[in-house]
Parts: structure tokens; sequence; C-alpha cells
């Protein structure tokens, strides 16, 4: 099998810079996105308010408590949307294989592209310096052989940073890996991981696939596969599904229901950005919104919403104010989906003889 050449792009701080670009007397403070009235929460911020120790999630009142000096403006999800769908535009005229993943990243996979030498690390240097000049915000790229590596690799040099992992460096790269840079790995399997002595992926190939599967069970395989630098998932372009969903994990819980509320619309937005790439689905049969609380309970509520074309806020919040019947418990995870009319069932009665 060739090797893949991957890029992962990831907009810096994106509602932010969008913000910062459409008023340049934000590019100098310490601004939020959200969270400035109540109990709201911070969408995001940008660079100067994280100096500070604010972070997306985290509710205004704190933000502020850290940050006395900090500038907050309300998101306005339209023009996040226009900004998002040039840098896509931008992607899709390097190749057709793009996969986003929200409104302000997406993979590349540009194994058989040719131009710019046929390298990916010119390919995304190119990308960077496009969507600087006619978007006017910054990108951070992360290339590798990868989906796994090359999103490891965004994050790297952020913000507006590029870094590359050849295959050749793969090995030493991941050798040293903390064990929390790997996808899916949080607080609680880090912890069990540490507890066993496994603090980079080094550790974890010393470890053993046998071992890893003894006590993580499937996860434990594609842990050890990760830690080796491993990752067969292709970009995937286009797919019949049977049902489209977003998610978001924060890394500081929301304290409440109405923080949840404050964080809806971006959820929705991204759906819709989802749903948009996907093209022409099936007829939307179902909405459903996904929620995991502070002590990783796990709970998910659908209604048939057959009429709904494109699923706005107002559309989900009927299910989440069913789904929460506790307004101030704290939430990890919060999810938006649909479900599509399936039509693959028979529908004649199958002959029981020929």
């Amino acid at each position: 099998m060739p090797q893949r050449k991957i890029i992962h792009v990831d907009c810096d701080c994106f509602y932010a810079a969008v913000e910062m670009r459409d008023d340049p007397t934000l590019r100098d403070v310490p601004l939020a996105v959200g969270g400035a009235e109540g109990r709201g929460v911070v969408t995001t911020c940008n660079y100067r308010a994280r100096a500070f120790g604010v972070r997306s999630a985290m509710p205004g009142s704190e933000a502020r408590r850290l940050c006395p000096g900090l500038v907050t403006v309300p998101p306005d999800m339209a023009r996040y949307r226009a900004a998002s769908q040039q840098v896509m535009a931008i992607l899709r005229e390097m190749t057709d294989l793009v996969e986003p993943l929200s409104l302000d990243e997406a993979f590349l996979d540009v194994s058989d592209i040719t131009e710019h030498r046929g390298s990916a690390t010119l390919m995304a240097r190119h990308l960077r310096e496009r969507v600087r000049q006619e978007v006017g915000i910054t990108i951070s790229a992360g290339v590798a052989p990868n989906k796994f590596l090359a999103k490891i690799a965004s994050d790297w040099r952020k913000p507006d940073g590029l870094f590359v992992i050849t295959p050749e460096q793969v090995p030493e790269f991941v050798e040293s890996l903390p064990v929390e840079k790997l996808f899916g790995v949080g607080q609680v399997t880090a912890a069990k991981l540490h507890s066993m002595g496994v603090k980079t992926c080094g550790d974890m190939q010393l470890l053993g696939v046998d071992t890893l599967i003894e006590k993580f069970g499937k996860q434990g395989y594609r842990l050890f596969e990760m830690a080796a630098g491993r990752d067969e998932r292709p970009v995937i372009v286009s797919r019949v599904a049977k049902s489209v969903s977003v998610e978001r994990t924060f890394s500081q819980d929301l304290p409440d229901k109405t923080a949840c509320e404050t964080v809806m619309p971006a959820l929705v937005a991204d759906l819709n950005l989802r749903l948009a790439r996907k093209g022409r689905q099936k007829p939307i049969h179902k909405l459903f919104v996904k929620i995991r609380y502070s002590d990783f309970s796990t709970h998910t509520l659908e209604r048939v919403r057959e009429s709904v074309a494109e699923p706005e806020v107002a559309d989900f919040q009927p299910l989440l104010d069913e789904l929460v019947t506790r307004a101030d418990r704290p939430v990890r995870l919060l999810g938006v989906g649909v479900r599509f009319r399936s039509d693959e069932a028979p529908v004649t009665q199958l002959r029981l003889f020929d």
C-alpha cells in the first residue's frame, strides 16, 4: 500500500480570529467570544486571554476573575460559517479528498497530488499562505503519514505553525509522546495507564499488545497501534450515513444547563456544515441530543421530526429540556445529531416457499 500523505489543518482560535480580523481594536486585547452575561460560558478566546488561563467552556465569571481586562463579544455564527466556507473552498482547490471535522478543522489526503513538487509540506505552506491572504486568519497545519499523527502535528506549533512528521521520523516521534496525546485517552484512561507505569507511547509498546487488550479490551489494540504510530483510517469525503452528529468534550465541565444552551448554536452550526458537506442525503427522520455528565453517565434522547430540512437550535431545545432534569448538573460532553429515514427494510412480505 503506497505511503499516504495527510495534512490536518486547524484554524487558530477560530471565532476570536474572525472577530479580530473584522475589528482591529480587538487584536491587542485579551478577547473571549461568549461568556459575557450571567452564567454564559466562553466559546473560544484568543491567545492573549489564554495566557491568563482563560479556556473555552469556562464560565464567563471565572474567565473575568482570571483576566479582569477580558473583552467579550457575542458569537456571530453567520460570519464564522462564511469564513469556514472560504477556508474549505481553498482546501478543496488542492484536492477533492477533504474531510471537514467542524467549522474550523479538516483532514486532506494529498497522496496523489503532483503540484508543489508532490511535497505535502509545500502544499501545507501554500494553503496557510492562501488562507492568511484571502480569509485574513491563520491556520496551523500538521503533515504526517496518517490522520492520527497529522492531527497531533497540527497542534505542535500552534498558533500559526507548521509541523511535519516524515515516515522515517515516526518511530522516534512516538517513542517519547505522552499517552495523553492519543485520541480517546482522557483523564481516566491516562490515570490507569500511569498506574501501570505507562507514561509514553514507548512505554506502551514495551508493555505489549496482549497486556493492553487484557486491561482495556478492544481499545487496548487501538492504543497499541497508535502508540506505534499506525493509523489506517482513510480520509472520508462522503458516505451513505444513517446519521450525522457532532459532539464536543469539554476540558472543563460546563457548570449547568444554561451553559449548555450557550454552546448549542456552535454545535448546530457544525452539524449543518457536516450535513452540507455530505451533499444530498435521505430526508431527516429524527433529531437527537446526547449528554455526558461529569460522573461519566451518558444519556441520549431522540424524537421523530420529519419536517425539518436544516435543523436549528430551537429544534433541539425541547429535547434538551426533556433530557436535562437537573439544571445545575455539570456536563462533560454535549452532542446533537440527526438520523435519516431508512428505506432499506422490505416493503412486501417475503414468500415462505418458492
